[in-house]
């Protein structure tokens, strides 16, 4: 039995890190039974996985996320027709777009819920569930056309979907609660995109609907909502878990806080190493095209590769000590959004709802501390299990 052989998911979500160092250095390349895919873990690996689109399809019928969400994603399409929806997300996800809204939007939802921390002489709180999440959520809603929604009903909803997005081992109890979510995301969403059929708005899912269609034509709820339902994962996930990583690692590393008070400009770094130090969405799934050799390992045509980018931003060839959290780091490119044509398309929206929420924070109280020890879960999607404060 090799190494790979033995990993489980139980271990991986415990704790990926010290299996991914151990696969960069001795099996880079590895088929995993436990999750039914090929591990990829070495940097310069993973960006081949990731764009060299001629060997590695980044259609994935047999992934976790295509079984779960109805079909063909806009992760799991390639050339003009991935383009074509990407350009349709670009009308509100392009950085200079981001640029021109991202402060008017997210920091009033920031302030009610500041508001909420101070209401009653409050002294403690579980910052994920009471104050990241829900920002995270309402902030992409918004741009999305869903900002009537309430937050709880939308947390629920990408908690229920990363069930599905993360189940390789095909666990029932994942399905079923993968299905609810899916059931009630439809459930809201059907009658909301045939109002945007018959009359477009400037939200990003009617932009999805309509942009770059022929006049009086638009794309199909059916074909759209499996990669509507991708974006509500990874958009509403990423920028909360993200900031409550990025905290969780400046109050466990107070001279780096101190520096962030000191020098507020910095607040960019922290939120770029955190990205790197624990990145909130850890692998990008692709099918081999052909019989390819990659790390000195032979891969059969039609095998599921997941490209760990997690693992990437901690490879040693391209990080000094990449277990380390230190926002002074030099500045370097980290594989977190991912690399290639599936380059997280929002990359920006997310630093930036991550860079408010957690700057606003901070300033608004200083005397933030830990209640407990901070224990992080996951290896598709890492993050604290909670977040339990005082100040």
């Amino acid at each position: 039995m090799t190494f790979a052989d033995s990993i489980t998911v139980a271990e991986l979500d415990a704790d990926p890190y010290p299996i991914f160092a151990r696969l960069r250095r001795d099996h880079p390349v590895a088929w995993v039974p436990a999750i039914g895919c090929w591990l990829v873990t070495r940097a310069a690996d993973v960006e081949v996985v990731t764009t060299r689109t001629d060997v590695f399809t980044a259609e994935a019928p047999q992934s976790p996320v295509d079984r779960s969400f109805g079909g063909r994603t806009l992760m799991t399409m390639d050339g003009d027709e991935h383009l074509a929806l990407r350009r349709s997300l670009d009308e509100k996800f392009r950085p200079r777009k981001v640029a021109a809204y991202i402060d008017d939007l997210v920091e009033p939802i920031v302030d009610s819920y500041l508001a909420v921390l101070h209401r009653n002489g409050r002294r403690e709180a579980e910052l994920i569930t009471e104050y990241f999440e829900p920002i995270s959520v309402l902030a992409l809603a918004q741009v999305l056309g869903l900002g009537h929604m309430p937050p709880e009903r939308l947390q629920e909803w990408f908690h229920g979907l990363s069930q599905g997005a993360t189940n390789f081992e095909d666990d029932p109890e994942k399905s079923a609660d993968n299905a609810a979510a899916c059931e009630d995301i439809e459930s809201v969403l059907r009658p909301l995109m045939r109002d945007w059929q018959r009359s477009p708005d400037d939200s990003a899912i009617s932009s999805m609907i309509h942009h770059g269609c022929p006049a009086g034509e638009f794309r199909d709820s059916d074909y759209l909502l499996p990669s509507i339902k991708v974006i509500l994962l990874g958009g509403m996930q990423e920028p909360g878990h993200g900031a409550a990583t990025c905290l969780a690692a400046l109050l466990t590393h107070p001279d780096q806080l101190m520096l962030l008070r000191r020098e507020p400009q910095r607040w960019d770094d922290a939120v770029h190493e955190a990205l790197r130090w624990i990145a909130p969405i850890g692998t990008m799934q692709a099918t081999t095209v052909v019989d390819t050799e990659l790390g000195g390992v032979r891969i059969p045509a039609g095998e599921l590769v997941s490209a760990v980018v997690s693992s990437a931003c901690h490879d040693e060839t391209l990080f000094d000590s990449p277990d380390l959290f230190d926002i002074r780091r030099p500045r370097q490119a980290h594989a977190a959004f991912g690399y290639g044509p599936h380059f997280c398309a929002g990359h920006a929206f997310a630093r930036d709802v991550e860079r408010i929420s957690l700057q606003r924070l901070v300033e608004s109280v200083p005397d933030l501390a830990l209640a407990a020890p901070v224990t992080y879960r996951g290896w598709e999607f890492r993050a604290p299990v909670d977040l339990r404060v005082t100040w």
